[in-house]
């Protein structure tokens, strides 16, 4: 498959909670960019929907974003950990709080 992104994504494994409605399901980053995320689960959410995201970052900011399931990638759970890219990729939509350290962790992360 080709790469449709403009801007690489940079690795980086950050914890997060996630829903419909309210962030109530844990999961972890795998990669990020300004414009989205992928969030390893092994249960992930169809393409299209819309997601509460809400995740600590190591600076202590929390950040609440909202986001649109772009792909999905169901994988066992049993399999999560060796499997690749179980989960599904996230275009960031707007920020509830935390853009600005979001957007300077993506940077930092960059360099």
């Amino acid at each position: 498959m080709a790469e449709k992104r403009e801007l690489k994504r940079k690795k980086k494994r950050l914890k997060l909670r996630f829903g419909v409605d309210s962030p109530k399901r844990v999961a972890f980053t795998e990669d990020m960019s300004d414009r989205g995320l992928f969030i390893t689960t092994g249960q992930p959410e169809p393409p299209g929907r819309k997601l509460l995201i809400e995740m600590l970052l190591p600076n202590g900011d929390t950040v609440i974003a909202h986001g649109r399931v772009q792909w999905a990638k169901k994988v066992p759970p049993s399999l999560i950990r060796v499997a690749s890219k179980g989960g599904m990729g996230v275009r960031l939509l707007h920020f509830e709080s935390g853009e600005e350290s979001y957007q300077q962790l993506v940077y930092e992360l960059r360099r």
